[in-house]
């Protein structure tokens, strides 16, 4: 098939693009390159079946040539811990209003890239997709991503019930390994890898009991084009996770990557941040999935444990950290 993927020099997006290559699908990718690396896609620029367009969502001619009969779209502006939220919540709704736009004119089945951290502060645990989606007060600029994801979600579905948009949306939990951001907007294990590497001490905002689900990016793969071929998939929404019993504290995850790469009896030292650094900011403590319904619907399968994905993604991080 002729798929378009936005943000494809990003994590999820280069990899998604190997795999479907792999596959014998055409791929068409996006990127304005503000996050993405052309490293990311260096190995698919001499795939016959590979085109890159650098262009900017927020543009909807940088849409037009791509072709394809599914969208995949996967560039956003996350979780606004060092930025201002204003950029993630417009960024976020005109990438998507024009992506809709797209899809609706060309008759494109739209694979939507949402979050976990849709589910908030919800206690109810673990999250299902029909769970309550339970967001902190307004004047916590740290919802905002979150937010931005809700709206996307509704706005598919109201285009799908009055435009008949063909979706599925897929919601993330902890995406890791080989071409993840190597600041904190590629999450806590690339900052920690970077660290071990240089013998640093591990920066753990707030106490570092917060408990996640980290999901090793070939497995998100799996997820996504079950989401993408699958005909159950349609106008369906799934998580896509690990094996929610692997669920870790931040802490424990620091340690556990230190003792990877330096051995089972060495210890990591710790540097706490306070969250009022990040002004006035909100964590979530706990996030566990349900993945249930992608396993019985579609087959999901997820196979890389957290220890053998970060083993992976070490090695992977090593190598381009001596790059770069």
């Amino acid at each position: 098939m002729q798929v378009i993927i936005t943000g494809v020099a990003g994590f999820i997006g280069s990899n998604l693009a190997r795999h479907l290559l792999e596959k014998g699908h055409k791929v068409t990718g996006i990127d304005n390159l503000s996050y993405g690396s052309l490293r990311n896609i260096q190995s698919l620029n001499a795939h016959t079946d590979f085109t890159f367009l650098e262009a900017d969502l927020l543009d909807f001619k940088s849409l037009d040539k791509g072709k394809g009969e599914i969208l995949v779209h996967l560039a956003s502006f996350k979780i606004p811990r060092y930025t201002n939220a204003l950029q993630t919540l417009t960024d976020n709704r005109s990438m998507l209003g024009n992506v809709v736009r797209k899809c609706n004119r060309d008759k494109i089945k739209l694979v939507f890239a949402s979050t976990s951290d849709v589910y908030g502060k919800n206690k109810a645990y673990p999250y299902h997709e029909n769970s309550d989606l339970v967001l902190g007060p307004t004047t916590v600029k740290r919802w905002a991503y979150a937010l931005s994801k809700i709206y996307g979600e509704q706005y598919i579905i109201a285009n799908h019930e009055q435009e008949g948009l063909s979706f599925t949306i897929m919601r993330f939990f902890g995406s890791y390994g080989p071409h993840q951001h190597l600041t904190w907007w590629g999450g806590p294990q690339s900052v920690f890898i970077g660290r071990a590497l240089e013998k640093r001490p591990l920066e753990i905002h707030g106490d570092g009991l917060q408990t996640r689900t980290f999901t090793y990016v070939d497995d998100t793969v799996q997820g996504i084009m079950l989401c993408m071929f699958e005909a159950p998939a349609q106008n369906e929404i799934f998580n896509i996770a690990n094996d929610p019993k692997e669920e870790i504290s931040i802490k424990d995850l620091g340690t556990l990557i230190w003792q990877l790469i330096h051995g089972q009896n060495s210890k990591p030292a710790f540097e706490f941040i306070p969250y009022k650094t990040f002004g006035n900011y909100e964590d979530v403590r706990r996030r566990v999935p349900d993945i249930g319904k992608i396993i019985d619907k579609l087959g999901f399968d997820p196979q890389i444990s957290l220890e053998e994905g970060l083993r992976r993604t070490i090695a992977w991080q090593k190598r381009i950290m001596a790059i770069t």
